[in-house]
C-alpha cells in the first residue's frame, strides 16, 4: 500500500532539505561531466591496477541483493515490498540503478577503504527515528571522524554537485575494506605497485621526450673561462643548427666528436611491476585466469568464496546493522544477498545439476526454468517439489500399473483356501 501524501508531506525526510524537495527553479548548477559517482584519483598508474578493480567490482555488482524475510533460522523466505527493496534490486536514486549503486560502492570500497551508504531521502527522519522507510541512498566519502558522527562528501541530486554534510553514525552505513590491509594501508602491496608504476612512466617519460642526451668532445681543455665560453658558443650553435634544420642535420669540426648517451637504461623496474601485480592478484585471490576469462569452474568457485563473498557481505552486513532496527530484524527482517548456482556450470553439466537438484527436491522445476532463463510451465506439478523418478501414493495403479495390481489380486485369491462344499 501506498504513502498516502499527506503522511508523505508530514513526515518526509531529505538529506539535503530537511523534507521533500521544493526547489525554486527546475535547473540550478550544470557540469559537462557527470560527477554523481565518486571520482577516484587519476593518474595511469591508477588507470592500470583501477582495471583489476573495475572487474571484481563488476562481478559484485552481479550479485542479487534484498530486503528480504527470513525464519528463525535466518533463511530466506520472501521479498519485503518495500521502498528499500526496491533501491537494492531497481534504482538506488536518480541517476544509478540498483547495479551501477552496487559497482560504485564495491569499486569506491576497494579504493578508500572506508565507504558511507547515506540513505538520502525516506518517510521519515532517520535522524530521530529508527521506523523509516529508504526511498533512495547514496555512496559517499568519508573526509572526517568525529565520536558519534562522520562528515560526508555526498552529491546533492538537488543542487547537482558534491558537498560536504555531517551526520550521525547511526543512520550510515560504513562498510570498511576487508582487504584494507592488503589495499589502503601505506606500505601495503597495492601502495607499492602504484609506486613501481608511477616510477615506470617517469623514466617512460625521460626516455620519449625528445632530448638528443649527446656530449661534444672538443679539441681543448675546457678548465680556463674563455675555453667553456669557447664550448657553450659550439654548443648553442649546434643546437641551432638542429632546430633549424628540417631534417635534423648539423655538422661539426673534424677534430670534434660526439658521444650517444640516449641508450636504454639498465634496471630491473619492470621485473618488479609484474612481481607487485601478481602478488596483488593472489593476495586478492583472483587468478590471472579469472580476469581473462579462462578459468573453470574450481576456480571460479575459489574466486567467488575468497574474493566476491567478503566485499558484498561487508556492505550488506553494513546495511542491515543501520536501516533495519533491532525489532525489525527480531521479527525477520534482513538484507541477504543470492548468487546464481548454475552460473559458472558448463551447458554440459546444466541437465546433471538440474536432475540433481529436482530428485533430490531441493529445488521445483520453474525454479529450475528460472534459474536457467526460461519462462515458468503451466503444469501445476512443476511447482511442487517432488522426485519425477518415484511415484505418488494417489496415481498407484495408473500408467501400466493396473495390470500389475489385477495380477497381486489374482495371487492373494488363490493363496486363500476355499471352503469344502461336501462336507456340509
Amino acid at each position: 500500500m501506498g504513502i498516502k501524501l499527506t503522511d508523505r508531506l508530514m513526515h518526509g525526510w531529505n538529506a539535503f532539505m530537511g523534507r521533500d524537495p521544493t526547489p525554486s527553479q527546475q535547473y540550478t548548477y550544470t557540469e559537462s561531466t557527470r560527477t554523481s559517482q565518486i571520482t577516484l584519483s587519476r593518474g595511469s598508474e591508477r588507470d592500470m591496477v583501477n582495471a583489476t578493480l573495475n572487474r571484481i567490482a563488476v562481478d559484485v555488482a552481479a550479485l542479487t541483493v534484498e530486503h528480504a524475510k527470513v525464519d528463525d533460522e535466518k533463511r530466506y523466505r520472501e521479498p519485503i515490498v518495500s521502498a528499500f527493496n526496491e533501491c537494492l534490486t531497481l534504482a538506488a536514486n536518480i541517476d544509478q540503478s540498483s547495479r551501477m549503486f552496487l559497482q560504485d560502492a564495491a569499486m569506491s570500497l576497494l579504493t578508500e577503504g572506508v565507504i558511507a551508504i547515506v540513505p538520502t531521502t525516506a518517510t521519515d527522519n532517520p535522524m530521530y527515528t529508527g521506523s523509516y522507510d529508504i526511498g533512495s541512498m547514496r555512496v559517499g566519502r568519508v573526509t572526517q571522524w568525529f565520536p558519534k558522527h562522520v562528515k560526508v562528501e555526498l552529491y546533492n541530486e538537488e543542487r547537482g554537485m558534491r558537498e560536504e554534510r555531517i551526520y550521525p553514525k547511526s543512520m550510515v552505513a560504513l562498510p570498511e575494506n576487508p582487504f584494507y590491509d592488503i589495499m589502503n594501508r601505506p606500505n601495503s602491496v597495492y601502495r607499492r605497485l602504484l609506486e613501481k608504476l608511477r616510477q615506470l612512466d617517469m623514466i617512460d617519460r625521460s626516455s620519449a621526450s625528445g632530448k638528443l642526451d649527446l656530449i661534444i668532445q672538443v679539441p681543448y681543455s675546457t678548465r680556463s673561462k674563455i675555453h667553456k665560453d669557447q664550448a657553450e658558443t659550439r654548443r648553442k650553435d649546434i643546437e641551432t643548427q638542429l632546430a633549424g634544420s628540417k631534417y635534423g642535420v648539423a655538422y661539426i669540426d673534424g677534430t670534434e666528436k660526439v658521444i650517444q648517451l640516449n641508450r636504454a637504461i639498465e634496471n630491473n623496474l619492470f621485473n618488479q611491476v609484474e612481481y607487485y601485480y601478481k602478488m596483488l592478484h593472489s593476495q586478492l585471490g583472483m587468478p590471472e585466469s579469472v580476469f581473462d576469462g579462462t578459468a573453470d569452474e574450481a576456480t571460479m568457485l575459489n574466486y567467488q568464496n575468497r574474493t566476491i563473498e567478503p566485499i558484498i557481505s561487508a556492505i550488506v552486513d553494513s546495511m542491515k546493522w543501520k536501516f533495519l532496527t533491532k525489532t525489525a530484524r527480531t521479527k525477520g527482517q534482513s538484507v541477504v544477498f543470492f548468487n546464481g548456482p548454475l552460473k559458472f556450470a558448463t551447458a554440459e553439466n546444466i541437465a546433471k545439476i538440474a536432475d540433481t537438484l529436482v530428485r533430490n527436491e531441493i529445488l521445483t522445476k520453474n525454479e529450475v526454468r528460472q534459474i536457467l532463463g526460461y519462462k515458468p510451465s503451466d503444469d501445476p506439478s512443476a511447482d511442487k517439489l517432488s522426485n519425477p523418478n518415484m511415484p505418488v501414493k494417489d496415481q498407484v495403479g495408473q500408467n501400466g500399473n493396473i495390470d500389475a495390481l489385477a495380477k497381486a489380486k489374482e495371487t492373494v485369491e488363490e493363496s486363500v483356501p476355499k471352503p469344502d462344499n461336501g462336507n456340509i
